[in-house]
């Protein structure tokens, strides 16, 4: 007999405001092209705010709390959307409510919040799911693919220099936590741990690093307040790395956006180039055109389209949108929770991920 068909999964959004913001760019578009997934809750700062977005987005309930979304028996997978430091209090109480959680990264403000949160989850017996989602992108599951069948050959490096977008001259509304070490939400951890993750996902784990990190914006002004702010978190990261596989690894993420090369990936082989590009330095996020070349007679690079067999059906209406890896990785958590597989990264991965910014922030001599 066929099986029946598994009951959606039903989301609660914690942080999903009438004003906007990531949740409702990235994840209620999402949730609502694919099938198997049903938005029925939210929260935010107030219940007042909470039935304002409620009445916005058409969702049924809406809590005050992020605890009383927890506690819902209308919720069976707890979303986390919004700053950094909020998270741990809200994960918790999620799972302490034995709802499985998907957090965007980074997971916490720093490795020990990272791992309590990751053994918290491991005692309750919780799912979870980390927002790393530049694996989950098509051209980097293709550039994975293509590296494991030997486009390249044996790697022997890789290179890459980005622009974080952020953290330059501009100071956008709100931007001030960005600039706090302690907030964990910073040029290192989101863009340039995003990035790395997608890096570590194609060509395998670091292995020893060296690092050199500086703070060249010493002062900036908030044009709003007229406050100046001066940051303690790096506005230039440069990383140098040896892989698990022997392979050596370049890495320079400079704050802001440059008039020259915003997002720039090579990785160079025995038999092969691949080349990556883009707009700016994150790329858990926009669009990247993938280009190269293998074998002796190959002299010039050539694009390389992204076969459709990468891409998820139902998010057709999202391609070319910062909400389609997202879409992507909630397609993989459906297959994940209804499989029992582990595809999408959890709260362990995060951890370890978690860990190596922190090696690499100890190499730099900032912890």
């Amino acid at each position: 007999m066929p099986s029946s068909p598994q009951p959606p999964v039903r989301v609660g959004i914690v942080g999903l405001s009438a004003r906007g913001g990531w949740a409702a760019r990235g994840h209620l578009p999402a949730l609502r092209q694919l099938d198997g997934f049903e938005v029925r809750a939210l929260s935010a700062s107030s219940a007042a705010s909470a039935r304002q977005a409620a009445e916005k987005y058409g969702v049924p309930h809406a809590f005050g709390s992020a605890a009383e979304l927890a506690a819902s028996d209308e919720v069976d997978l707890v979303v986390v959307t919004v700053k950094v430091p909020d998270h741990r209090e809200i994960i918790e109480a999620a799972l302490a409510a034995g709802k499985a959680v998907f957090s965007e990264w980074p997971l916490g403000t720093g490795l020990a919040e990272a791992e309590e949160l990751t053994a918290l989850a491991a005692r309750r017996g919780v799912r979870t799911f980390t927002g790393l989602q530049a694996r989950s992108a098509p051209l980097v599951r293709y550039l994975r693919d293509l590296v494991a069948d030997g486009y390249a050959g044996e790697v022997l490096s890789t290179s890459l220099v980005a622009s974080g977008r952020g953290w330059g001259a501009q100071f956008p509304q709100g931007a001030a936590y960005l600039l706090d070490r302690a907030a964990g939400a910073n040029m290192l951890t989101i863009p340039f741990g995003h990035t790395l993750d997608g890096l570590t996902s194609v060509l395998g784990d670091v292995d020893s690093v060296s690092t050199v990190t500086a703070t060249r914006r010493r002062e900036l002004k908030d044009p709003g307040t007229g406050i100046v702010h001066r940051p303690d978190v790096a506005d230039q990261v440069v990383l140098g790395a040896v892989l698990a596989s022997g392979a050596v690894a370049s890495v320079h993420y400079r704050g802001g956006l440059t008039r020259g090369t915003n997002f720039h990936w090579e990785i160079n082989g025995t038999d092969g180039d691949l080349v990556v590009t883009g707009d700016h330095g994150h790329l858990q996020m926009g669009e990247y055109v993938l280009t190269g070349a293998s074998g002796p007679e190959a002299r010039e690079l050539a694009q390389l389209p992204v076969p459709d067999r990468y891409f998820e059906p139902g998010l057709a209406a999202l391609r070319g949108t910062d909400a389609y890896n997202v879409g992507a990785a909630y397609a993989q958590i459906r297959r994940d929770l209804a499989d029992g597989t582990s595809v999408v990264p959890d709260f362990a991965h995060a951890a370890r991920h978690h860990r190596l910014l922190e090696r690499i922030e100890r190499a730099a001599g900032r912890v």
